[in-house]
């Protein structure tokens, strides 16, 4: 009885300090202190787009990898120096695009031109206001984010491995990886719509298309002729560097036509298709393919969710002078 209490109280006071740490997050946080800070930020990420369609997944991705190690701290923006190897140089970040890095360091740049709002505001706050930006100018849905973050003090790529979804994964892996942040199966399915957009390289599927077991070589949950085109673009003795769209369809929108890829068995990695094939996330998938509106608001409440991990207070943070440096 004694150990069931403990537990109980163990897991209660996470809650609680779980809840302590985001609830300096709210909307309109800087309006006495940085006003304009949304309009400014969304004219440096409009310009950046206009500059290169590929600010919009790299931002999007890169804070979806920023939340999941750490929290919500900008810790990934951070280079490396001297003997610290920093987040951003660990194997699995190192696809991420340098659109998305440059694009906060260009709406930071803007910020900070504003003599009130100089070093007033977080990178981390400007990555999720950037992210939010880049979501509507793919044609995504606007939403109201959430304000008051401060940036880690940390940044080690020892602290990524196994904290980022891998594209073999299962259903319950996936599950299992985002209740570790509050996140349900719903929130799970939501986020991965984010591969509406962006591209994959090639490595990182090729054993689905050659490599799948002795008896099927290709996958046969993928779609025969999905496979045939991701054959002719990906060669068995493929440069790794290749790259393939996520979303074969409308690459350059953000839309629910991820989900009825999923039907079509048009899903990428095993962990988009597992979406379909699983009866317990099926369901999920078919109601967001057939409504685009239920899907977006599905999205919002996950950004909003995953906007709100390990959120850094108190002696926990700053605010950076320099997105890519600690002070």
């Amino acid at each position: 009885m004694g150990r069931v209490t403990f537990i109980q109280v163990f897991a209660l006071s996470l809650l609680i300090f779980s809840n302590l740490a985001f609830a300096q997050l709210r909307q309109n946080y800087y309006a006495n202190i940085c006003p304009n800070v949304e309009t400014i930020v969304r004219n440096a990420v409009t310009a950046k787009v206009r500059q290169t369609f590929v600010t919009i997944p790299g931002t999007l991705r890169m804070f979806f990898h920023d939340c999941f190690v750490q929290g919500c701290d900008a810790s990934v923006l951070i280079a490396s120096s001297g003997s610290n190897t920093a987040e951003k140089d660990h194997p699995d970040n190192l696809s991420l695009a340098g659109d998305g890095f440059d694009t906060v360091i260009k709406a930071k740049a803007a910020v900070d031109a504003v003599p009130a709002c100089r070093n007033k505001v977080s990178c981390a706050d400007i990555l999720t206001m950037a992210t939010r930006d880049v979501v509507v100018a793919a044609g995504g849905p606007s939403y109201a984010v959430e304000l008051g973050r401060l940036d880690g003090l940390s940044s080690t790529a020892a602290s990524v491995g196994g904290k980022l979804p891998k594209p073999n994964m299962n259903l319950d892996q996936l599950n299992a990886m985002f209740a570790s942040h509050g996140l349900t199966q719903a929130d799970m399915i939501a986020l991965s719509g984010a591969h509406t957009l962006g591209f994959s390289h090639c490595n990182q599927f090729t054993n689905r298309i050659y490599n799948f077991s002795k008896q099927n070589p290709v996958d046969p949950t993928l779609n025969p002729n999905y496979a045939t085109q991701l054959q002719q673009q990906c060669p068995k003795n493929v440069d790794p560097r290749i790259a393939v769209n996520m979303d074969p369809n409308t690459p350059r929108k953000f839309d629910n036509v991820y989900y009825k890829n999923l039907q079509q068995g048009q899903g990428l990695f095993t962990s988009d298709q597992v979406l379909f094939t699983d009866s317990r996330s099926k369901q999920t998938v078919n109601a967001w393919a057939s409504s685009s509106q239920a899907f977006n608001n599905a999205f919002v409440t996950a950004m909003t969710k995953l906007g709100r991990v390990g959120v850094k207070t108190g002696q926990n943070g700053n605010i950076r002078r320099d997105c890519s440096a600690f002070n």
